[in-house]
Formats: C-alpha cells, structure tokens, sequence
C-alpha cells in the first residue's frame, strides 16, 4: 500500500504497562486541568444587572434618524432597501402635506418603514447607503420575542425619540458614538 502524503505516522502497538492499565495517570491530569479552572475567573455575566462592554464598530439595532428640531430625516428615497443583501427593509413613500413641515424635514418621507430583524445581518449597508443620514446602526441589540412577527419592526419602533420633547431618551438612542447631530460620528 502506497501513502498518500509523506507524513505517515507509524502507530505503536506495545501493550500497556502496568501503571498506564491504571489509568490513574490520565485522572489525574484531567483532575487538575479541572481543579485549574477553579481559579479563573468566571466569564459569566449577570445580564441585565452587568453588561458586557461592545466593540467601538458593534452595529446593532436599527434606528430613524431625526434632525435637530425633531423632523424625521428619511425622505423614502429607497437606497437602503436596494443595499440591504438580505432584502430586510420595505417601505412606502408619501407626500408631505401642507402644515407638516414640522413632522418631515423634506417634501417626500417615509409612511410605511419595516424591517425584517429575522433576515438583517447587520452589515451596515443600509447606513452607508443613506444620504440623509436617516439610518443609524445603534448600539442596542435586538431583544427576544417568542413570535416571528414580533422580529419585524415598523417605522414607530424604529424612530429615534424627539430630540426636544425626550432629550434623555434621544441621548440614550443615540448612544456613545454618535457625538455629531448630523453625522455618525464613527466615520474613518
């Protein structure tokens, strides 16, 4: 029989000794790589009361964007529904009516805003393909929901809250890295 490559191992078949027929070397050795453990430290977090710290770059649960004054930015242009590989983003536009200005920044905005969580893979295209800045990856996770349709989140949950009505909870939306009202902050 030919080998195939040149790195044949040939296997001992000497009978075991006494002392290996024991087997009390082989415990041992696993008793003290488990006693070693012990002394580690333990990597479990007690969420939520902890959290673990996140990379600069987490991207994280999707967010609309308002301006200063609390005008949604999305003009339902479309683009981040085009990027999106996972085809997660669906929306409608609408026309602003007459006495609206103080609801949308621009003449088009987005009546119907959805995103699929189940099929987003977070890559971040939707945000780099937005030119409004209307998109924002947050860093906030996903939560759980025991139901598939509660995965799939409308432009309500979405929306950043109103910068002068809630300034602490749109703060908080916001989060660490997104230091600069008009762009993200995280930019290279």
């Amino acid at each position: 029989m030919q080998a195939l490559t040149n790195k044949v191992e040939v296997v001992s078949r000497k009978p075991m000794t006494w002392w290996e027929r024991m087997y009390l070397p082989a415990i041992l050795k696993g008793m003290a790589i488990t006693f070693s453990h012990i002394f580690k430290k333990n990597p479990t977090i007690n969420y939520p009361e902890k959290t673990r710290p996140f990379s600069p770059v987490f991207r994280g649960l999707q967010i609309l964007n308002r301006d200063e004054e609390g005008r949604e930015k999305c003009t339902a242009c479309g683009l981040c529904a085009v990027a999106c590989p996972a085809e997660a983003i669906t929306m409608e536009a609408a026309e602003r009516q007459p006495g609206e200005e103080h609801l949308y920044k621009e003449e088009k905005y987005a009546a119907k805003y959805e995103i699929n969580m189940l099929r987003c893979i977070f890559c971040g295209f939707c945000e780099e393909a937005c030119p409004k800045d209307a998109v924002y990856l947050s860093e906030t996770f996903a939560p759980s929901n025991f139901q598939r349709k509660g995965f799939i989140y409308g432009k309500d949950d979405l929306l950043i809250p109103h910068p002068v009505n809630e300034p602490e909870a749109f703060a908080k939306a916001r989060g660490s890295r997104a230091k600069n009202p008009e762009g993200h902050g995280n930019e290279h």
